[in-house]
């Protein structure tokens, strides 16, 4: 009776991926039903459960599980050859339930409606256009360096700590919901990942648990990346899956923090994306915009890429490249690609607020 039903949930995982991609073609009914009415609830409940806990139950999940598989793997190796249609029903059956699990707590969210149709905004933008908003970005970022630094060209050296940073994250929050209800972040479940060393060998600066809601942060990061990587991972937890998307509230959550770092950070992660932009666009024009910028301000960027160039090693481009298929598989057809479509938030909200 047990291998029936293991048998029937094996198989049960060819229509479930069909009714995910068909539910997916629907994102009003995505958004009303899954990212505004269950998935909040979901969250919420998660939050309430683990957030509490100072450290991060995912990670340990995680952890065991992976012990687990691997010693259930080395225990029924021999089954491959010996039982093998038991084991595939085996292994297909775990593999319909973590699916199933995974869509159901928060993948669904991929399929939601593009943030920019829920602010009202465009998703194109021009030349002219990105160069307006690069220059904005430029005076709000070489205004908060001085008032940080001491001098143009002085990185700016956080007098918070991490732990600093990850306290005040939720006050941009609190910030940005008198506008945006639905960005209202309570109870919250925000922490330092366990496995900060291993995330910064594949090349990540966080991630969200999607089995326990849980906000990471890799605490090896440099502090100056803190403040948008936070508020990048709350954004994920609030039901906003695509990266692009989440780079987009990260930056507003932390420029409407009344905290200069905060408002540093972000503004200057906001132009790093536009610079970029107009760099592939135009490289003569982004010579003559990238003049303009405190030579400090370069320094704290450098500062983040000597942390990624010390730790580069063999297997990040393999860890990047699966997560790039994993973004693909889920409604990102640009892949981390898509990370530069931020780009069209930010300009299209300057321009919405001239």
């Amino acid at each position: 009776m047990q291998q029936h039903k293991k048998l029937g949930i094996a198989v049960a995982l060819l229509p479930l991926y069909f009714i995910i991609k068909y539910l997916g073609q629907y994102p009003e009914f995505i958004e009303t039903y899954y990212s505004n009415g269950l998935y909040p609830i979901l969250s919420y409940c998660f939050r309430f459960s683990f957030g509490w806990l100072p450290f991060s139950f995912g990670d340990v999940f995680y952890t065991l599980s992976i012990i687990y598989l691997t010693r259930w793997f080395f225990l029924n190796f021999k089954r491959i050859y010996k039982d093998t249609k038991n084991w595939i029903i085996d292994v297909f059956a775990v593999t319909t339930i973590i699916y199933f699990t995974f869509h159901l707590f928060w993948a669904m969210n991929y399929y939601r409606k593009p943030l920019h149709e829920n602010l009202n905004l465009k998703a194109d933008y021009s030349t002219e256009e990105l160069i307006e908003t690069t220059k904005i970005l430029i005076e709000k970022s070489n205004f908060y360096h001085l008032q940080l630094a001491p001098n143009d060209t002085s990185m700016v050296l956080f007098k918070l700590t991490k732990a600093d940073v990850m306290s005040k994250t939720p006050t941009g929050y609190k910030v940005l919901e008198k506008t945006h209800p639905h960005l209202k972040y309570t109870p919250t479940s925000l922490k330092k990942s366990l496995l900060s060393y291993p995330l910064t060998l594949m090349g990540f600066s966080g991630y969200l648990n999607p089995l326990t809601n849980e906000a990471q942060v890799n605490a090896c990061i440099p502090v100056y990346k803190f403040p948008t990587t936070c508020a990048h991972e709350i954004a994920h937890q609030l039901g906003y899956a695509a990266e692009n998307e989440a780079n987009f509230i990260g930056f507003l959550a932390s420029v409407n923090n009344p905290d200069p770092y905060f408002k540093y950070s972000g503004y200057t992660f906001a132009l790093r994306h536009c610079l970029g932009e107009l760099y592939r666009r135009d490289p003569s024009l982004y010579e003559n915009v990238s003049t303009k910028i405190n030579p400090g301000i370069y320094k704290n960027y450098q500062e983040v890429s000597n942390f990624w160039a010390s730790h580069k090693n063999i297997t990040e481009p393999l860890f990047r490249e699966t997560y790039n298929s994993y973004l693909k598989a889920n409604n990102q057809e640009k892949g981390m690609d898509s990370y530069s479509y931020v780009v069209a938030l930010y300009v299209n909200y300057f321009i919405s607020k001239k």
